[in-house]
């Protein structure tokens, strides 16, 4: 058993940590690292850095800073969580939840009801914490948003992303963060309430996973969209392929969003993910 704690960082000698986190999660890049002076005057004007550690060693770090959202009746402030990371060799250990569970409750104690952050929407992962456990939605998608980038996990592809809304103090976020959380939702539920995915595709004999040759669509209130279960995996092993991905995803949900699409959930099991997706009031809010 792991004992682990989660902790404020405000001073300098903890940004080296975070410096030497960042590397190892996002190599081969120095100038996409977030510098230390950087971290410590967001941290002390706003922001925020929490940290877990193992004993004295530094195993994951989330940041971020405040924002603002341009409404119609004026600016309303925001946080913007800009980066979440966890050592490779610590990963499916709950650390990712644990740091946002966190920030989630300061972030309250902040008197703050929004935050938003973006994340690749090809990787399964991230979109099992993001959406199904944290309770964040989206309905923003931002193809090549930070240009080109050249770290381990991002070159090679443009930069689409994700922006996820958080609402920290709905009813939706409250199921999945409190004391009594949601459980979690499958494909038995999916078929239970009668929405069938757009697509299946289909294995090709070295068994990975080709997007569809068209754009589905739907008219449903509830849809879900299936999406390669390890996208790192298929990118190191099929670029080409994964390029199609990534083209056929933007395509996807540009649409499904313009046309009031929200994607509100993920399914993340035996091998297969699915984003589902919600338009109107539907919802696959349950006891489950």
């Amino acid at each position: 058993m792991h004992s682990y704690t989660i902790r404020l960082l405000e001073k300098p000698e903890e940004m080296t940590a975070v410096l030497e986190l960042q590397r190892m999660v996002w190599p081969g890049s120095e100038t996409d690292i977030v510098p230390a002076h950087v971290l410590l005057t967001a941290v002390h004007n706003g922001g925020l850095i929490l940290g877990v550690f193992e004993e004295d060693v530094l195993m994951g770090f989330v940041f971020g800073f405040p924002g603002v959202d341009m409404l119609p009746d004026g600016p309303q402030l925001k946080h913007c969580s800009h980066m979440l990371a966890v050592r490779p060799d610590a990963r499916d250990a709950g650390l990712g939840f644990a740091l946002k569970r966190a920030q989630w409750q300061m972030l309250r104690q902040q008197g703050l009801t929004h935050a938003t952050w973006t994340y690749d929407p090809l990787l399964s992962r991230n979109a099992h914490l993001n959406i199904a456990k944290l309770g964040a939605t989206c309905n923003t998608y931002l193809p090549s948003y930070y240009g080109e980038m050249s770290d381990g996990l991002n070159i090679g592809l443009p930069s689409d992303r994700f922006q996820v809304d958080w609402w920290l103090i709905s009813r939706r976020v409250e199921r999945r963060l409190g004391k009594h959380p949601r459980g979690r939702l499958t494909l038995k539920h999916l078929i239970e309430a009668g929405c069938q995915p757009l697509y299946a595709p289909p294995a090709r004999l070295d068994g990975l996973l080709p997007p569809p040759e068209k754009n589905p669509s739907s008219s449903e209130k509830i849809a879900a969209i299936e999406i390669p279960p390890d996208f790192m995996a298929l990118k190191a092993a099929d670029m080409e392929l994964a390029h199609a991905w990534r083209i056929f995803t933007r395509e996807f949900f540009e649409a499904a969003f313009s046309s009031g699409y929200i994607a509100t959930d993920f399914i993340f099991e035996q091998g297969r993910s699915f984003y589902v997706l919600s338009h109107g009031e539907a919802t696959l809010e349950g006891d489950f």
